[in-house]
């Protein structure tokens, strides 16, 4: 069936001599803009052939990125910021071309622990669910686990900020653990997680399967959050800078696609095909609706104006990372945001003639844990 591309959304480039980028991604809604940049022939449009490699795992997208068997690759906006400091061994210079999304994560709490909380309406307020905490404890009852699915993820460092919002320490007041996002519902389903923050469609497929309830989105924590990131191998970029450019430029290409309503019924039908075969459709749609168990959200995945990657942003991961203990003190701030290249972006944008997107809505700013939490 022929799609309706509309003129906007195709980068009108000369065509180049068609060269070859290896591509991985985690299968989630937010990387829609990748497969359809595919799918509807605008990685061919700027003379590319991607191939794209679907991962079962962050730290799998992690290590071929930073080992050579991916020129490119769909990351957690924290992650460049771990590579670029060498946490857990793993150290690369990458380049962040381009934002992939904002919002799009829900956190889905097990169905006793939605019964406990009582008739809370979402989105949950981080008091209520601390006063759960409390009361359990009170009680003499096991911590709380919650999942997430990378510990350098916007999942963990939202989850950390609304924790503590409530004024508990995640650190202390329960146990977080890391799940990959494609597994999160059915532990759920199984009792060995509470809850977990991870990218749709797995908050509503918990929720379809019967293991939880959606409490809330990220957006609730920080409206219009930049999520995923378009990043290459700084290698990459040095040898073809080109590559990397028109690269991007289809990606801005497929998310100006993306947030057309005209076009949603598509991309659902593109993301079972492509990513989620298993999944039932309406569990796929609902990010796209802008919708968590058949409520609106107040800040719904979308796409266009994440595209400029902006270091003031990702300065707020950093901030979390330090604030939590992740990133040693002698990480400069210059080195940790380096991978960060407007100049990617805006060499892309030109091309198309899109213009720069709004500022968008500034971080939260992080609570002060209790006294006797520190």
């Amino acid at each position: 069936m022929p799609l309706d591309t509309q003129a906007p959304a195709r980068p009108m480039l000369r065509r180049p001599v068609l060269r070859t980028l290896r591509l991985g991604f985690v299968p989630l809604t937010d990387a829609a803009p990748l497969l359809i940049a595919q799918e509807l022939g605008l990685f061919d449009a700027v003379g590319l052939r991607v191939t794209l490699s679907a991962e079962a795992s962050w730290a799998a997208v992690r290590d071929k990125l930073a080992f050579g068997a991916l020129d490119a690759a769909h990351l957690l906006g924290p992650m460049p910021i771990a590579l670029a400091a060498g946490l857990t061994g793993v150290k690369a210079q990458v380049a962040v071309a381009a934002g992939l999304g904002a919002n799009g994560n829900t956190i889905t709490l097990s169905n006793a622990l939605a019964q406990e909380l009582g008739r809370c309406k979402p989105p949950l307020a981080a008091a209520a669910f601390a006063a759960l905490v409390r009361r359990r404890a009170q009680q003499g009852r096991r911590p709380l686990t919650l999942a997430v699915v990378f510990p350098f993820s916007s999942h963990n460092y939202l989850l950390r900020h609304w924790l503590a919002m409530g004024g508990l320490d995640p650190d202390c007041d329960l146990r977080l653990t890391v799940v990959p996002p494609p597994m999160v519902a059915q532990r759920l389903l199984d009792g060995a997680i509470d809850g977990f923050c991870a990218g749709e469609p797995w908050g509503s497929h918990a929720a379809a399967l019967g293991a939880g309830r959606i409490a809330l989105s990220s957006g609730d924590i920080w409206p219009n959050h930049p999520e995923k990131v378009l990043c290459f191998s700084t290698e990459q970029v040095r040898q073809d800078p080109e590559s990397a450019i028109a690269c991007t430029a289809a990606v801005i290409g497929a998310a100006r696609w993306l947030d057309e309503p005209a076009n949603q019924a598509e991309a659902v039908n593109i993301l079972r095909r492509r990513a989620f075969p298993r999944l039932d459709r309406a569990e796929i749609a609902s990010a796209f609706a802008g919708m968590a168990e058949g409520l609106p959200l107040a800040a719904p995945l979308r796409f266009r104006n994440a595209t400029l990657p902006r270091r003031d942003q990702a300065a707020w991961w950093l901030g979390q990372m330090r604030r939590w203990g992740h990133l040693p003190a002698e990480v400069s701030d210059s080195t940790a945001l380096a991978p960060w290249r407007q100049d990617l972006w805006r060499a892309a944008a030109t091309r198309l003639r899109e213009t720069e997107p709004p500022a968008p809505s500034p971080p939260p700013p992080s609570p002060d844990l209790p006294e006797t939490t520190r």
